[in-house]
């Protein structure tokens, strides 16, 4: 990657100025700009060089699921809203046969001899 010789010049002369080398008048006319544009160069050039300077996260960037991906984890989530329902299921038998039990304790026995 090449560096433009201006931008690499008008970085110098900002750092010189940054530190009291030169004058904001003197860096200007020796970019041949006035002050107002050399300010304007100087504020976006310590931007860039403060967003250079920011830590970035290691590896690639998340691109986000794959079309294939995003149908299995679809498909995960209907078959796990199914199995939850056959849970459900399951257990409002169960409960129903523990009921159907218990009734059929409650009802009186006919004794041998007694009649209808």
């Amino acid at each position: 990657m090449s560096t433009d010789p201006k931008a690499l010049r008008r970085t110098e002369l900002i750092v010189k100025v940054r530190a009291g080398l030169m004058t904001a008048t003197a860096a200007a006319e020796a970019l041949g700009v006035s002050r107002k544009t050399y300010y304007k160069w100087e504020k976006k050039g310590l931007q860039a060089m403060l967003a250079a300077g920011q830590d970035e996260t290691a590896g690639r960037p998340d691109t986000g699921p794959t079309a294939e991906v995003a149908a299995l984890k679809t498909q995960v989530a209907e078959l796990q809203a199914k199995l939850d329902e056959m849970a459900q299921t399951a257990e409002l038998r169960y409960m129903l046969r523990l009921l159907e039990r218990r009734d059929a304790k409650k009802k009186p026995q006919k004794s041998p001899g007694s009649s209808p």
